[in-house]
C-alpha cells in the first residue's frame, strides 16, 4: 500500500467514532443503552451503583407490586408474561417497583436495561445483543411521556 493511501486511511480512521465497547455482563445486574447518535450504533454500559431498594421498603402500593411481581416471576420462569406499563404521577413508586424487582430476582437471572425514550428506535439492536443470553431482561424506559404531537 502506498504511503499516501496509508495517510488517507489514518485520517479517515480519526473521523470515525470509536468501536463500541464489548458488554461486560459480569460487571452489573443493570445496564444503560448508550446510543452513539447514529442508527445502528450503540452499546450497553454497566450501571456501577445499582439502587438497592427492596420491595418491602415501598408503602401503599402493595396491589401494584403484587401484580407486577407475579408477572415478573412468570417471565423469569419462561411462562407467559405481559409487557407492563406503570402509570401514575411522579414519585408514586413506579421506578422503585422495577428496581426492587431487579434486586429481589437478580440471583434468578433477572437483569435490567434502561433505555431513553429517544433511543427506543434502537430496540431491535438491543434485542439482538441479548437474544442469546441466558438471563431474562427487563427493558426499562423511565419517564416515558408524550406531548400532543407525538
Amino acid at each position: 500500500m502506498s504511503k499516501e493511501l496509508e495517510q488517507i486511511l489514518q485520517r479517515l480512521d480519526q473521523l470515525l467514532p470509536p468501536a463500541a465497547p464489548a458488554t461486560d455482563w459480569k460487571a452489573s445486574i443493570a445496564f444503560r443503552w448508550r446510543s452513539a447518535g447514529r442508527r445502528g450504533a450503540g452499546y450497553l454500559q454497566p450501571v456501577r451503583h445499582v439502587h438497592r431498594i427492596k420491595l418491602s421498603d415501598l408503602r401503599g402500593i402493595d396491589r401494584q407490586i403484587d401484580r407486577v411481581e407475579q408477572n415478573t416471576r412468570q417471565f423469569i420462569d419462561g411462562k407467559p408474561a405481559n409487557n407492563v406499563l406503570l402509570t401514575g404521577a411522579r414519585g408514586t413508586g413506579k421506578s422503585s417497583i422495577v428496581k426492587g424487582l431487579l434486586n429481589k430476582y437478580s440471583r434468578q437471572g433477572l437483569r435490567l436495561i434502561e433505555v431513553e425514550k429517544n433511543d427506543l428506535v434502537d430496540l431491535p439492536m438491543i434485542l439482538d445483543q441479548i437474544a442469546a443470553r441466558p438471563q431474562r431482561f427487563l427493558l426499562f424506559c423511565d419517564d416515558l411521556s408524550f406531548h400532543a404531537r407525538e
